[in-house]
C-alpha cells in the first residue's frame, strides 16, 4: 500500500465514480477521500460504500477553492497527494510504474501526469496530449492564488497549476479520462471554463509576479488569447500537427470543439474590454 492520499473532488458524479474506485482497486493508497460540492445523485453513497472519507465542502466564492481548502484544512498523514478526477481511471501500467517512482522519488516533490482522452465512446490517437501536475508530496505546495470574487460558480481550481519549489518527475504511462455525462456536459463545462479564462486573464495579464511562474504553454495560451487567430490556431495544431487526423470525424470534431472554446474565450474577453 502507497503512503499516497487520493484526493477524488467531485459533484453529481454516480456516472463516473464507481468506475474510480474500481480502478483504483482495494490496498493500493493509504487513504483516499471524496470532496464533494453538495451531490444530489448517489455519489455520497458510492463513496462511502467504497470506504472512503467523505468530506463536505462549501464555497464562499472566493479563494481557497477545493483542492486548496483541502490541502489547507485537512491534516493529511500520508507522504504524498495525488488529485484525481471521478471521470480518470488509473491503469494497470500507471500504478506499475507509479509505485516504482515513488520509491525512487529521492528529492522528486512532484510529478506530471500523462492522461489518454476518450470522445464519443472512443480513445482518441492524436490531439494535445492531456497532462497535469496532480501528484506531489504534502507540504510541498498548493495551486496557484487567484483571488476572484465570483467570477463564475466554478468552486474547484480548472486550470490553476500547484506551485512547488523543487525538482519535478514525470510518469509516463497514462491514466485514462473518459467521462460518461456525454457530449452536453462536455460543452456546458466548457462554455463556464471559457467565461472563467476570459476573467482570470484580464485580471492576471498585468501582473508580471504571476505570469513568470506559468509554464510555457500557459504563456503561449495567453499570448494568442487577445487574438481572433487563437481558435483556428489551436484546431490546425489538434487535427493538423497533432495527428487529430488520425480519428478521423471524431478528431475533426473534438478539433472544432476546442477550436469553439477558444474562439469564445477571445469573444469574452472582447466584449468585457467594450464595456
Amino acid at each position: 500500500m502507497l503512503d499516497l492520499t487520493i484526493a477524488i473532488p467531485v459533484l453529481n458524479e454516480e456516472k463516473n465514480l464507481s468506475g474510480c474506485f474500481a480502478a483504483i482497486g482495494k490496498n493500493f493508497a493509504a487513504h483516499i477521500v471524496v470532496i464533494d460540492s453538495g451531490s444530489t445523485d448517489q455519489t455520497k453513497q458510492i463513496a462511502i460504500e467504497n470506504g472512503a472519507e467523505f468530506i463536505d465542502f462549501k464555497w464562499d466564492g472566493k479563494f481557497p477553492k477545493k483542492r486548496n481548502w483541502f490541502l489547507r484544512n485537512q491534516p493529511l498523514k500520508t507522504k504524498w497527494v495525488m488529485f484525481l478526477d471521478a471521470d480518470e481511471y488509473l491503469t494497470s501500467e500507471f500504478k506499475s510504474e507509479l509505485s516504482m517512482a515513488l520509491e525512487k522519488s529521492e528529492d522528486i516533490i512532484g510529478f506530471w501526469l500523462n492522461y489518454t482522452i476518450y470522445f464519443m465512446g472512443k480513445k482518441l490517437k492524436g490531439g494535445y496530449p492531456l497532462n497535469k501536475l496532480a501528484l506531489f508530496k504534502v507540504g510541498a505546495g498548493e495551486y496557484e492564488k487567484i483571488d476572484e470574487n465570483q467570477w463564475s460558480k466554478l468552486d474547484m481550481e480548472i486550470h490553476e497549476h500547484p506551485v512547488l519549489n523543487g525538482p519535478i518527475g514525470k510518469i509516463k504511462s497514462k491514466i485514462d479520462h473518459q467521462d460518461f455525462r456525454g457530449v452536453t456536459h462536455y460543452m456546458n463545462k466548457h462554455n463556464e471554463y471559457a467565461a472563467w479564462e476570459a476573467a482570470r486573464f484580464l485580471k492576471l495579464i498585468n501582473s508580471p509576479d504571476i505570469v513568470s511562474k506559468w509554464t510555457w504553454k500557459q504563456k503561449l495560451k495567453y499570448k494568442l488569447m487577445r487574438s481572433v487567430w487563437i481558435g483556428p490556431f489551436f484546431f490546425m495544431g489538434s487535427f493538423i500537427f497533432l495527428g487529430g487526423f488520425r480519428d478521423g470525424a471524431r478528431g475533426f470534431a473534438f478539433a472544432m470543439l476546442k477550436m469553439s472554446y477558444f474562439t469564445t474565450i477571445y469573444c469574452k474577453i472582447k466584449e468585457s474590454e467594450n464595456k
